[in-house]
């Protein structure tokens, strides 16, 4: 398992995107955090593995309805423990 560091830009905040992101990440048992930023991204951390990657980046890509991501960067991070998934306020 690997811990992951995503920063999504576009619409992103204001739009629900962070409760969509908790809902369906918790749905498919993913453990991590989301939380806005004060420049108007959102930052997500995730512990993932080769076989659910790209899953996981789909649920960042689809966000809230009201959402337009603009783009995602990735990168590997030391690894945090993360027991669920949650918001940071």
């Amino acid at each position: 398992m690997q811990t992951y560091k995503f920063i999504i830009k576009g619409r992103v905040q204001g739009v629900f995107y962070r409760k969509n992101i908790y809902i369906n990440a918790t749905n498919n048992n993913f453990t991590g955090q989301v939380k806005n930023l004060s420049n108007g991204d959102v930052e997500v951390y995730a512990n993932l593995d080769s076989s659910n990657f790209d899953k996981f980046v789909s649920i960042l890509k689809q966000g809230s309805p009201n959402s337009k991501v603009s783009s995602i960067t990735s990168s590997k991070i030391n690894t945090i423990s993360f027991k669920k998934f949650s918001i940071v306020y």
